[in-house]
């Protein structure tokens, strides 16, 4: 009897369909410089982010003091995210991206004179970290705003998956390049490294298109800031991503204390490898990211895979042989991916453009405050115990955090893009505007 194959062409469909769909890179040419003067600022972010916690631990030798940089970084966070948010309602959201990339730029400038003294200070660190993240705070609202208008309605879910994959790009070689930049050049060039990709991001940044405010925009205000509030307060499906984002992170964010978990492995060459670990594993779902169209309940896949980053950030916890713990970061990165492909797909298919930039203000808290305040209870947790339990632990509650959040918040649990009210207006409107364009 012969055995039956199926035709080449029938291999290469199923290859495709996994692979990430690049259609958005080619339809808009905006999306494409944006994506380019992303993955250059992420590059160099990296750098920093890395050279900051490990220079306070030379200076200090605390991980109390490490995981305070969590601490100084929220309140700006906070108080500029909504703030931001407003502003990007208000103003042209290019210009909103392009001063604060140039600011962003000049702090990194900061860092290295203070690390060029004979002395290198330790309150400019933090200083410089509280001001990074108001600046931060007012950016990423408009960076998150503006890709809906640059992006077709139907695209937006392969507009995530590869602005996803550009950061993940960055995080795997600038945490990689970083350790070798560090330890073989120095802090200074790790800090120079992070002025020029700012310096590249903004002669990229300056040629996007206007993306003015609306005509009946009102100015920013905290009535309008509250506008916005009482949005997505009536949306509990939205809630419950904000609410199981945080909960995650607030558990399981133990990267302030990777320099620390690399001496008690007895792996410090290993540094750069645990920050780029998550990131590999978030780049493996991204280039597999084909599938993400054809799944339709968003909340269920919001719910299992803040779980599973928990899960994984518990056993990479446990284990004592440096190559697992990398592996289980690996996974813990890939299910954080799954957990924020969706989430974002909820909100940028369902939420008004006239209101996007202050929802993506409260998204903004609602995925940097908790890993700020991770920081913050991983060196707290690691003072007390020790580095391992503080992994560990976190890992556990986070478990256990997203499991009442999922009993406690039916409509997220129940959401179809399919069927759900917003997500189906949002699409209407989008093909009325399409069709009169």
């Amino acid at each position: 009897m012969t055995e039956h194959h199926p035709p080449p062409a029938s291999r290469t469909s199923r290859l495709r369909a996994l692979l990430p769909d690049l259609t958005p890179w080619h339809s808009s040419p905006d999306f494409r410089r944006m994506w380019i003067a992303g993955l250059v600022t992420v590059f160099g972010g990296f750098l920093t982010f890395i050279a900051v916690p490990l220079q306070l631990k030379e200076l200090t030798g605390s991980t109390l003091a490490v995981g305070a940089i969590g601490a100084v970084e929220l309140v700006p966070l906070i108080v500029f995210g909504l703030y931001g948010g407003a502003l990007a309602d208000a103003l042209d959201r290019r210009k909103l991206i392009l001063w604060t990339e140039a600011g962003l730029g000049v702090l990194s400038g900061m860092l290295l004179l203070n690390t060029l003294l004979p002395h290198p200070m330790i309150w400019p660190l933090y200083v410089v970290a509280a001001l990074v993240s108001a600046l931060t705070g007012l950016q990423r609202p408009a960076l998150q705003a503006i890709v809906p208008r640059i992006v077709p309605h139907e695209q937006l879910p392969a507009a995530i998956a590869l602005n996803s994959m550009r950061w993940q790009i960055g995080a795997i070689a600038g945490p990689s390049l970083a350790g070798v930049v560090i330890a073989f050049a120095g802090l200074p060039w790790a800090y120079f490294l992070d002025i020029v990709s700012f310096a590249v991001s903004v002669a990229l940044t300056v040629g996007l298109a206007p993306s003015p405010a609306s005509h009946d925009a009102d100015k920013p205000s905290l009535r309008g800031i509250l506008e916005g509030a009482r949005y997505a307060w009536s949306r509990k499906e939205l809630l419950g991503t904000y609410a199981v984002d945080m909960a995650a992170m607030f558990f399981a964010y133990p990267t302030a204390i990777f320099p620390f978990l690399a001496d008690d492995l007895d792996a410090t060459w290993a540094l750069g490898l645990m920050y780029a670990a998550g990131a590999v594993g978030s780049l493996v779902v991204s280039l597999t990211s084909g599938w993400v169209s054809r799944v339709h309940r968003h909340g269920r896949m919001v719910v299992l895979a803040a779980a599973a980053w928990g899960l994984a950030m518990a056993v990479a916890g446990w284990l004592h042989n440096i190559w697992l713990v990398l592996l289980f970061l690996a996974v813990a990165g890939g299910s954080d991916m799954v957990s924020g492909l969706f989430r974002s797909a909820m909100w940028d298919q369902t939420i008004p453009d006239e209101l996007r930039g202050r929802l993506a203000g409260i998204e903004l808290l609602s995925y940097s405050v908790g890993p700020q305040l991770g920081q913050v209870r991983a060196g707290g947790m690691a003072s007390l115990t020790n580095v391992r339990a503080s992994v560990w632990t976190g890992g556990l509650a986070c478990v256990a955090s997203v499991g009442l959040l999922a009993v406690s918040l039916p409509k997220l649990m129940s959401y179809d893009e399919r069927t759900d009210e917003h997500a189906v207006r949002m699409r209407a409107k989008r093909a009325e505007v399409a069709e009169a364009a």
